[in-house]
This record gives C-alpha cells, sequence and structure tokens, in this order.
C-alpha cells in the first residue's frame, strides 16, 4: 500500500482550475521571468530587445518580417530562460561533476546558441535587403 499523498495535496495547483488556475500560473510565469532576470546573459538579451522588439517594427516592410525579427529575438529568450531552467534542475539534483549532467548543460547550451545564429541571420538577411536590395 502507498503512502504517497495525492499530487494535489503536494501541489495545490494540480487541485486549481479556470481563473483560480490562470491567476496562479500568471504568477508562477512572473517569478520565472524574475529568477531570469538574475541570469547574466537573460538580462543581456533582455535589454537586446528592448532596443531589437521596437526596431523589428520599423526594418520590417510587411507584418511577416516584423513576426519573424521579433519573433527570433522572443525565441532567445525563450530558449535561455529553458537552458537556465535545465541548469538549475541539475544543480539541484547534485552539484557534482557528471558526464550526464555535462550532456545535459551543453545542449542547453547549444541551443541557446542556435537560436542566437538564427536571430543573427534573420536580422542579417532583414538589413540586407533594406539597405542594400
Amino acid at each position: 500500500m502507498s503512502t504517497t499523498p495525492p499530487l494535489s495535496e503536494v501541489n495545490p495547483q494540480k487541485a486549481r482550475s479556470g481563473f483560480s488556475r490562470l491567476w496562479h500560473a500568471t504568477g508562477y510565469s512572473i517569478e520565472g521571468l524574475r529568477a531570469g532576470w538574475g541570469e547574466k546573459a537573460f538580462r543581456q538579451e533582455a535589454v537586446a530587445a528592448m532596443v531589437l522588439l521596437p526596431a523589428s517594427f520599423w526594418l520590417g516592410r510587411h507584418w511577416t518580417e516584423v513576426a519573424l525579427l521579433a519573433g527570433s529575438v522572443v525565441l532567445v529568450m525563450i530558449v535561455e530562460l529553458l537552458n537556465t531552467g535545465i541548469e538549475t534542475a541539475i544543480d539541484r539534483i547534485s552539484p557534482e561533476w557528471h558526464d550526464l549532467s555535462k550532456r545535459a548543460k551543453d545542449m542547453g547550451s547549444a541551443a541557446v546558441l542556435l537560436s542566437l545564429l538564427l536571430c543573427i541571420a534573420i536580422w542579417g538577411a532583414a538589413l540586407l535587403g533594406r539597405f542594400f536590395a
């Protein structure tokens, strides 16, 4: 016989529904953004986004270009938050060095790199199209 309490007792969010669940989930998301702000890389990307997001409306000539430019910037921030989440979870499990921990962290870092390269390529193509077409 299991002595583990039901998930709803361990995590009250699982028992919520409707607006209450949405309200609390929004609060958790805001806390996640605050935690992300504590990471230097996320702060740098957020500051860059404060410049690049408005610039995407100036540079983009059609809504699809604006969406690609802005979306690529937001994608970098999303991937950075996911990478930070992976690193935090790995560190919680054990701060000791392990091949699998290193592999997970390296893969998260590679995902950030790929998102940055994609963002740079999209912005580079848009700038070339705008000024050298």
